[in-house]
């Protein structure tokens, strides 16, 4: 019998491309390379696991009830809702605000796709709002310069761990009556003014992918919300319009068949009318966008984690901050007064009048071993969004991603190995640039 042979896969040839590895195959031998396993995981979550696996349901069971209920206390909201993935979770929102072709939503172009897809896919046009050049979140006077009377939200993407100037965010949205959803991917425990991520806006969409600060094997979300009157519909879109049929009715007709109550007004048999009905939330009808027993065990673990995994992010993002205070032309990611930054990425600026980010990039790379990627192409440059004729004006954002910036290694597992090489990678890369300019 033959053995399994050892495979290698890169970001380009694995099925996920760059969802899935940063892998690249090229033979660069590296110090710190760009891990995508954000969290840390134990006993603790192969106990879930095999918990989980014992139960007669596996899929929207106790453990997704419990999930729910722990992650809603954690982030100060009253309800919260798993859902597959952040992906699905932002486009059951974008059908629970009624958005619809014509409409206008102001977003920011530093973000994943996935923010701008979930417009795409209702026809609603993205109208895409500059960003702040500390921190790389959406800047409230230009959402305010892009409002038109065809807008009807904002979605704003809390970048890199960080969220957003919420305050005046809120007023431009009061002012125009506009939804506000919070794309929180990046920031689970995450705090503007002493308010958590996901409770300020009308709703807030989290990701539990791989590469995020709590993971549920690799995908999952949530969403929350203080809305108590959008908890049916969310979970009608969330579960194909499923919803329970009205008891209160007299009696039920379907063709030639006619069901009466009986027994104290009632139907005494479970399976009387029929198990569910099904019915459009608003014209909007959902998809399969629940989550799985095992994913909910695991994250019920990992809230219980999340704030020794965020602390652990905070001191390896700031040890890399007071190593590089002191070098010219290179800044370390800044933190808000006004915010908890949770460290979901570490984002490395390069001045462009002193260096050229590409090439303090490679070097670092491929001399210092220390891998880097970069985060996010301007949204309105991708070929799918160019064909649809939707542009935006956002130089900055573009700035920052085709001359400034560049995403270092952030995990709770780096080693102090790892942080010292990363910090002295930097250093000596700056000194080799500047040597070159001798």
């Amino acid at each position: 019998m033959a053995k399994d042979k050892k495979v290698h896969t890169t970001g380009e040839d694995s099925e996920g491309g760059i969802t899935s590895s940063y892998e690249t195959g090229d033979g660069v031998k590296l110090k710190v390379k760009y891990s995508f396993f954000g969290s840390i995981y134990d006993q603790e979550e192969e106990k879930a696991v095999l918990g989980a696996m014992k139960q007669d349901s596996l899929t929207m069971g106790p453990q997704v009830k419990f999930f729910q209920e722990e992650f809603a206390k954690a982030h100060n909201v009253r309800q919260a809702f798993a859902v597959s993935n952040c992906t699905t979770g932002m486009h059951l929102c974008t059908q629970l605000f009624q958005l619809k072709q014509g409409d206008e939503v102001i977003i920011t172009p530093n973000t994943f796709i996935a923010t701008s897809l979930v417009l795409l896919k209702e026809k609603v046009t993205p109208v895409y709002a500059d960003i702040d050049l500390r921190t790389f979140n959406i800047d409230p006077a230009d959402i305010a310069r892009k409002v038109t009377k065809k807008a009807k939200a904002i979605y704003v993407v809390h970048y890199g761990g960080q969220m957003c100037d919420m305050d005046p965010i809120m007023d431009i949205a009061k002012k125009h009556k506009l939804y506000v959803l919070e794309d929180c991917a990046h920031v689970p425990a995450a705090e503007y003014k002493g308010k958590k991520a996901g409770s300020i806006g009308d709703v807030g969409v989290f990701s539990f992918h791989s590469l995020k600060n709590m993971t549920t094997c690799g995908e999952g979300g949530m969403i929350t919300t203080n809305h108590d009157e959008w908890v049916k519909p969310i979970e009608m879109l969330r579960c194909m319009n499923l919803s329970h049929w009205d008891t209160a009715a007299t009696d039920f007709t379907f063709g030639k068949h006619t069901l009466h109550k009986f027994v104290d007004g009632k139907y005494s048999d479970y399976w009387i009318p029929s198990h569910f009905d099904v019915e459009d939330v608003n014209g909007y009808w959902g998809n399969n966008y629940r989550m799985n027993e095992i994913q909910a065990a695991v994250g019920r673990t990992q809230i219980k984690k999340l704030d020794m995994l965020t602390a652990k992010r905070q001191a390896n993002g700031r040890y890399i901050n007071n190593g590089i205070k002191d070098v010219e032309g290179v800044f370390g990611t800044y933190e808000d007064p006004n915010c908890k930054h949770v460290f979901h990425l570490y984002t490395l600026c390069i001045d462009p009048k002193i260096f050229d980010r590409d090439e303090f990039m490679r070097i670092l790379y491929r001399e210092e071993g220390v891998q880097g990627i970069l985060h996010y192409q301007p949204t309105y440059h991708f070929a799918g969004l160019k064909k649809l004729g939707i542009t935006g004006d956002c130089p900055l954002a573009e700035e920052f991603f085709y001359k400034r910036g560049i995403n270092l290694p952030m995990h709770p597992r780096l080693t102090q190995q790892e942080l010292d090489d990363t910090v002295a990678g930097i250093r000596n890369t700056a000194k080799k640039l500047r040597g070159k300019k001798k």
